[in-house]
């Protein structure tokens, strides 16, 4: 069994760990983290665990988080750089499910965070885990950078496109929209229920932290020069998440082979469902699950293709992928523990 410890359990994504791994058939909750919460049973703040998870949290400094095999950090950014280096120099693999790990370039990181990197020496280590695309790296790894929930959709959706280079790299963009529970489990004037029901709005137009993020994940896979423009949305739902994608084809190609291209890249992976030319996936359609779908479309045949691409914030886009991580570390099958079905209605 893989001894599991969870820094920051009181969170959605730290909630949403707790939901999946206990009903991991490979997985032993070891130790549960809360400062504030310590000493109360999880069950009591989470009653929907009640009968699956029988441990209480504990105080940091109480927790022996150098006995678990692995700990995921569900925490604020700043706080899985602080600890990490011990934990890993004690042979315990790290997933961060924060922006620590996320950027290589330390100056990148502190301008878009606005807080000093204090471990710049890990930067190189860590792996970017998005498994479709980083598979046999993650297997290898001591520590993970949890990829955002936007760039997920963003990569996975313009990856086939810049992989084959048949699009202009310069000129991306992003229309997304998230539910609520993405901006966390916090008392803010913006996501009270009076603010966000019922309402619809931009943010974030003016520079995201994600747009690096995903811009340089997306560099990789072409020499062209990177231009994206991202604008992130809210919308009145607690999860959830739709991001509509732009690229300029610079290539002749029939809209069969267009799907062929996508169908072709993930006909392995377990988590993603390219849907027929044409269709419209919906939200709910990945609630609950790690599930993300996709489908192309090509307005009057001209030379944009329109990507759509849904999923579950908090699955796919959060602690399902963690987990997706932790399988293929330890050498499960990668969909171990991730086979729920969508809720619907």
């Amino acid at each position: 069994m893989i001894k599991v410890g969870i820094v920051g359990g009181t969170g959605y994504t730290g909630v949403e760990l707790l939901r999946l791994l206990s009903a991991h058939p490979e997985v032993k909750l070891t130790a549960i983290t809360s400062r504030k919460e310590d000493g109360l049973p999880v069950a009591d703040m989470f009653p929907s665990l009640r009968g699956h998870v029988d441990i209480a949290f504990s105080s940091p400094d109480k927790a022996d988080l150098k006995q678990c095999d692995v700990v995921f950090f569900a925490t604020p950014h700043g706080v899985a750089m602080a600890q990490a280096p011990e934990l890993i120099a004690a042979g315990v693999k790290v997933i961060d499910l924060a922006a620590d790990f996320r950027l290589k370039d330390q100056a990148t990181f502190e301008k878009w965070y606005k807080i000093p990197h204090s471990a710049p020496d890990l930067l190189e280590e860590a792996v970017y885990g998005l498994p479709e695309l980083n598979r046999d790296d993650i297997r290898n790894a001591r520590l993970i950078a949890n990829p955002g929930c936007y760039p997920t959709t963003m990569q996975l959706g313009f990856y086939p496109l810049l992989k084959a280079g048949i699009i202009d790299a310069g000129n991306l963009i992003a229309d997304a929209k998230s539910g609520v529970s993405g901006a966390g489990r916090k008392a803010e004037i913006g996501t009270l229920f009076s603010e966000a029901s019922d309402n619809f709005k931009a943010y974030g137009v003016h520079g995201h932290r994600h747009t690096p993020e995903t811009s340089a994940q997306l560099q990789r896979y072409t020499d062209q020069k990177v231009g994206l423009i991202f604008t992130p949305h809210l919308v009145p739902m607690i999860r959830g998440m739709h991001s509509t994608l732009y690229a300029r084809l610079t290539q002749d190609i029939t809209n069969d082979a267009l799907q062929a291209l996508f169908e072709e890249q993930y006909k392995d992976a377990e988590f993603v469902d390219v849907m027929p030319f044409g269709s419209h996936p919906e939200t709910r359609s990945t609630r609950g699950s790690n599930m993300l779908r996709i489908a192309l479309h090509r307005p009057d045949n001209g030379n944009t293709v329109v990507i759509l691409v849904v999923q579950d914030n908090l699955v796919k886009g959060a602690s399902g992928q963690a987990v997706q991580c932790m399988n293929l570390m330890f050498g499960l099958p990668e969909s171990t523990g991730l086979k729920q079905i969508a809720l619907l209605p």
